[in-house]
C-alpha cells in the first residue's frame, strides 16, 4: 500500500528544507528593497485578494503572472517577489497574485480567485500574457487553460503560453492524504478541478516543467498532463536535471536560464 502522504512530502526528502521558508521570505524582502514593486493591488474584496506588480525598467514586452504553490494551504505572494527578476530583466511586467488559503477556501474558489487576479492584471499591462505556476500554483495555472476556466474571453485570447512547474494535475490522489483535512476535496470537486480530467481550450500551449530529482509522483503528474493533453493542445515535457521541488524555482531569477527562456520565447 502506497503512503500518499509520503508521495507528496517534498520537505521530508530534501535536507535543510525546514529553513527554506525563512530564506525565501528574506530574499523576497531584500528584492523589494532594490526593485520598485506596486504592492497589494486589490482584485476583489477579500483580504488576500490582492496582487503585486513588478514592472521592467524600459519598454514592456507583456505580462507574466506567477502563481505560487504551498498545496493551496500555505505561503504568500510576498514570499516570491524575487522570482520576478528573470522575466523583468527581459522586459516583462510580472504579477504575483495572492489567494485565500484552505481550509478557509476550497480549491474551486481559489481557481476563481486566480482567474479574477489575472483579469485584473491584464487591465494594468498591455500586450501578450504568459502564465507560470509552481506546484499547487501549476494546477491553478493549468485551470486557466481549461474550457471551463474562469478567464475573461479577451484575456484568454492574449494568453500565449503556460508553464506548470512541478504542477499537480490530478487531485484525486490528494484525497488520500492528511492534507485533505484542510483541502476538503470531495470526489466531485477533485474531478471537476483536475486539469488532467478536463479539456483544454483549442489554442492552449503548455509546458510541464519538473525537476529530475523530484519525488516520483510530481514527475508522474507532469508526464500525465503532457500526455493527456497532447493533440488537444500544444504540449511539451521537460525534466530539468539536477533540481528538486524547491531548487527548480531558482531559474526564474536568471534572465537566460532554461526555464525563463522556455517561458518567454515562442
Amino acid at each position: 500500500m502506497r503512503d500518499w502522504n509520503d508521495e507528496f512530502a517534498n520537505s521530508a526528502h530534501i535536507p535543510g528544507s525546514d529553513r527554506l521558508p525563512g530564506i525565501w521570505a528574506a530574499q523576497a524582502a531584500a528584492y523589494r528593497q532594490k526593485v520598485p514593486v506596486e504592492e497589494d493591488i486589490p482584485y476583489g474584496p477579500e483580504p488576500r485578494e490582492k496582487l503585486d506588480l513588478v514592472r521592467p525598467d524600459g519598454p514592456c514586452q507583456g505580462l507574466l503572472v506567477f502563481v505560487h504553490g504551498g498545496f493551496w494551504i500555505r505561503c504568500s505572494k510576498s514570499d516570491w517577489t524575487d522570482l520576478a527578476e528573470g522575466a523583468r530583466a527581459n522586459g516583462w511586467a510580472v504579477a504575483l497574485p495572492g489567494y485565500t488559503l484552505a481550509p478557509e477556501a476550497r480549491i474551486s474558489r481559489i481557481t476563481r480567485q486566480i482567474g479574477a487576479a489575472i483579469d485584473k492584471a491584464a487591465t494594468l499591462v498591455d500586450g501578450p500574457i504568459r502564465l507560470i505556476g509552481h506546484s499547487a500554483g501549476g494546477h491553478l495555472a493549468c485551470r486557466m487553460l481549461c474550457r471551463n476556466g474562469p478567464l475573461a474571453p479577451d484575456v484568454l485570447a492574449r494568453l500565449e503560453k503556460t508553464v506548470s512547474v512541478s504542477g499537480l494535475h490530478d487531485l484525486r490522489l490528494l484525497q488520500r492524504t492528511d492534507m485533505n483535512k484542510d483541502l476538503r476535496l470531495t470526489d466531485a470537486e477533485a474531478e471537476a478541478e483536475s486539469p488532467a480530467l478536463l479539456r483544454p481550450v483549442d489554442a492552449a500551449r503548455l509546458t510541464c516543467w519538473v525537476g529530475a530529482e523530484e519525488r516520483p509522483e510530481f514527475r508522474r503528474q507532469s508526464r500525465l498532463l503532457s500526455v493527456i493533453w497532447d493533440g488537444l493542445a500544444r504540449t511539451k515535457l521537460v525534466e530539468e536535471p539536477g533540481h528538486n521541488h524547491f531548487s527548480i524555482l531558482e531559474g526564474l531569477k536568471q534572465p537566460a536560464s532554461p526555464l525563463v527562456t522556455e517561458l518567454l520565447t515562442d
